[in-house]
């Protein structure tokens, strides 16, 4: 059974950094991709960051050099680096992931972790 967990959500202060960690296990045969996506009240899901196989990261235009994925492919772990917070980065952000188990590639989330930027 595929597993994601997130960590290192809570309730910041605007400015300074803030570091969110997620882990993938379960069977896991290959990890194609590890990305973050947010969902602020009332909106949808949208991207925040991807990376992929190879290649740069994609990043959504809103957080381009603020934000930082990084992606640890032995530990099947990928991170999300805040820099500059803003209470608009104010959301539950998830973890996704792409991967193969057995022969079949299949998406899948994390439960979420909360994001507060408040003063």
């Amino acid at each position: 059974q595929v597993q994601l967990v997130e960590s290192g959500g809570g309730l910041v202060q605007p400015g300074g950094s803030l570091r969110l960690s997620c882990a993938a296990s379960g069977g896991i045969r290959d990890i194609k991709s590890m990305g973050w996506y947010l969902q602020a009240p009332g909106k949808q899901r949208e991207l925040v960051a991807m990376a992929g196989t190879g290649g740069s990261p994609n990043y959504a235009d809103s957080v381009k050099g603020r934000f930082t994925i990084t992606r640890d492919r032995n530990r099947n772990r990928v991170y999300l680096q805040f820099n500059s917070r803003k209470p608009e980065d104010t959301a539950v952000y998830y973890c996704y992931a792409t991967i193969l188990l057995n022969t079949e590639w299949r998406n899948y989330w994390g439960q979420g972790t909360q994001v507060t930027v408040s003063s």
